[in-house]
């Protein structure tokens, strides 16, 4: 089994940061890509980044320039360093994996969401 867990979320102001963290914890033998997906009240869920274990990332428009995901392939972490967050940055963020587990056996691992609110 593998656990997900995401840290870091709170309440700031527009125009404020946030850092989340994602740490992946049990037995597996590695992890492909970590994604930063959020889910607004009432809306679908989206992707927001993408980093695979090379490094190589991707981003929703919205968030370009000022959102980073990197992560720590020692420690199988991956982070969403936040600037400039908006209103509509609001939302539960989800982090995932792809992870392969000794066996070859793959899945997609999902963290139980932490809550980013962006309010004046």
């Amino acid at each position: 089994q593998v656990h997900l867990v995401e840290s870091g979320g709170g309440l700031v102001e527009p125009g404020g940061s946030l850092r989340l963290s994602c740490a992946a914890s049990g037995s597996f033998h590695s992890i492909n890509a970590m994604n930063w997906s959020r889910q607004a009240p009432g809306k679908q869920l989206e992707l927001v980044a993408s980093i695979t274990s090379g490094g190589n990332s991707t981003y929703l428009d919205s968030v370009k320039g000022r959102f980073t995901i990197s992560r720590d392939n020692a420690k199988n972490t991956v982070y969403l360093q936040m600037h400039s967050l908006k209103l509509e940055d609001t939302a539960v963020y989800y982090c995932n994996a792809g992870v392969i587990l000794f066996g070859g056996f793959r899945y997609t691992g999902w963290g139980q969401g932490t809550q980013v609110t962006v309010s004046s």
